[in-house]
C-alpha cells in the first residue's frame, strides 16, 4: 500500500468517524399547500422555516401539485430545489387540474419509495415511505410520512392498523412523522406504542392551530432502532402555516436509552 493510498483510508475512515456521531435530524410539517395564516401562499416562507432547523429528512402534509389553487406549481419539487434536498410526492387525490397529498424531502440518498394506501376516510389516504442510507449511524433507515383522517377516530385506527401490517415486513429502523390527527393516549397512538413504537416527545406541546395551539396531533414515532437519545421541539412559527411544525435529533447513545 502506497502513501497516497495510506493517506485516503485514513480521510475516509474519518469522514465516517464523524458521520458515526452525527445525529438524525428530522423535521416534520402540515404546510396546508403553503398558504399561511396571512392568506398568502409562500413556499419560500416555507422553505425559510425548513432550512432554519438544517434536517436530513423532511415529512410534508397538504401538498399541491399542479393544483390551480397554488399556482399550479410542482410544491414539492419547488421545496426540493429550494432547499437543495431530493423530494418524493404521494398523491392522495385529484384535485383542482392537480393532485392533493403529502411529500418527503431528504439529505440522504433515496434507495426506494413506497406509497402505502390506507383506508378510506373523509378524503383518500397513503403513507408516504422512502428508504434511505446514512453514510453511519443508523444506516438504513424508513422514513414515512403520515396524514390520518380529521374526521373519526375509528377511521385513523384502521388506517394506523393497516399501515402497522405494511410496514411490518421491513427489518431496519422506521419513523413515523407528521399529522396523526390524533391526541396523546389515543386508541390509534396507543396502536403504535403497543407494537413498539416510541413517541419522540419528551414534553406535552399542542401544535395545532399555530396562532392559538389548543391540541398536540403531530408527532414523531420510532422504532427498530438501535440504541439513542433525542431532542425534540415544537417551533413556534404562527404565520407560514396553520400548524406548528416539530423537529426532532435522534443520535447514538451507550447505555439506556431516554
Amino acid at each position: 500500500m502506497n502513501r497516497l493510498t495510506r493517506i485516503l483510508l485514513l480521510l475516509v475512515s474519518t469522514i465516517l468517524a464523524a458521520k458515526a456521531g452525527e445525529p438524525l435530524r428530522l423535521f416534520a410539517y402540515n404546510i396546508k399547500h403553503g398558504q399561511g395564516m396571512d392568506g398568502k401562499i409562500d413556499l419560500e416562507r416555507i422553505a425559510r422555516v425548513i432550512a432554519r432547523e438544517n434536517p436530513d429528512l423532511v415529512a410534508l402534509q397538504e401538498v399541491d401539485k399542479n393544483c390551480k389553487r397554488s399556482g399550479s406549481v410542482d410544491q414539492a419539487a419547488v421545496l426540493g430545489r429550494l432547499l437543495k434536498m431530493e423530494h418524493r410526492f404521494g398523491k392522495f387525490m385529484d384535485f383542482q387540474g392537480g393532485e392533493y397529498g403529502m411529500a418527503v424531502l431528504s439529505r440522504l440518498p433515496i434507495e426506494a419509495t413506497n406509497v402505502h394506501k390506507l383506508p378510506l376516510g373523509a378524503e383518500p389516504r397513503c403513507a408516504l415511505e422512502i428508504v434511505v442510507k446514512s453514510p453511519g449511524w443508523p444506516g438504513r433507515v424508513s422514513f414515512v410520512s403520515i396524514h390520518n383522517d380529521w374526521t373519526k377516530e375509528e377511521i385513523r385506527v384502521k388506517q394506523v392498523s393497516a399501515l402497522i401490517g405494511l410496514l411490518e415486513r421491513q427489518k431496519h429502523p422506521f419513523v413515523l412523522a407528521g399529522d396523526f390527527n390524533a391526541v396523546p393516549k389515543s386508541t390509534s397512538l396507543n396502536l403504535l406504542e403497543k407494537d413498539g413504537w416510541e413517541m419522540l416527545r419528551k414534553k406535552r406541546a399542542n401544535t395545532w392551530s399555530s396562532v392559538d395551539p389548543k391540541v398536540e396531533i403531530d408527532f414523531f414515532f420510532a422504532k427498530g432502532f438501535p440504541l439513542f437519545s433525542f431532542e425534540d421541539k415544537v417551533i413556534d412559527e404562527k404565520v407560514a402555516s396553520d400548524h406548528l411544525p416539530i423537529a426532532v435529533e435522534v443520535s447514538p447513545k451507550e447505555g439506556k436509552k431516554d
